[in-house]
């Protein structure tokens, strides 16, 4: 799995969670889709959240705050959270 880049797409970025979490869970990316709540949808528990967050930490090189990721519900608001960072980078490289 490549890590996530600054330019990449609201699109781009949901293809890359649906196949983490596909990779991660062994979920079925046919039901994973941006309206997909987290918990009651997918099934993930508040430890494969955690699990979540350390794979995303560790693909962007960033940390996410615990708190942003507790607002979390659905794979929408993965990707929202990821490209409101990934933009902050992008920001910065050009400054």
């Amino acid at each position: 799995m490549n890590t996530l880049a600054p330019s990449m797409t609201k699109d781009q970025i949901t293809v890359w969670i649906v196949d983490m979490l596909h990779d991660m869970f062994e979920l079925d990316k046919a039901k994973i889709t941006p309206q997909s709540n987290l918990y009651s949808d997918l099934d993930i528990d508040s430890i494969d959240a955690v699990d979540i967050v350390v794979k995303l930490n560790q693909m962007t090189g960033k940390r996410i705050q615990p708190d942003v990721f507790r607002t979390v519900r659905t794979v929408q608001d993965v990707v929202d959270v990821l490209a409101t960072l990934l933009q902050a980078d992008a920001v910065n490289e050009k400054a």
